[in-house]
């Protein structure tokens, strides 16, 4: 897995499958709360993602209040985020990559 940040932007490229992927973007996402309130999530290759990133996220939104966006490149992983009814928590969109 590698990440990259730009503005507020985060993207996330490799399969998110790890302890130490949620501990990397945890790290990332961290660095750029206190600087935007508006963050986008780029995912355009990974087929999962572990539930402890979906609870890291789950608590930006609700109780940072971080307004947070995710860009899914992998029909797999969009039909994850449906099937566990995160689409509109958290602003999924297929990416136009």
């Amino acid at each position: 897995m590698d990440i990259s940040t730009s503005a507020n932007v985060v993207t996330i490229k490799g399969n998110i499958k790890t302890v130490s992927d949620y501990q990397e973007i945890k790290s990332a996402i961290d660095a750029l709360v206190g600087v935007h309130s508006n963050i986008v999530v780029v995912i355009p290759d990974s087929i999962s993602i572990t539930s402890s990133v979906i609870g890291y996220f789950t608590k930006l939104v609700q109780k940072e209040k971080i307004d947070l966006s995710i860009k899914v490149g992998d029909p797999d992983l969009m039909e994850l985020f449906d099937d566990l009814g995160l689409v509109s928590l958290f602003k999924v969109q297929k990416a136009s990559l």
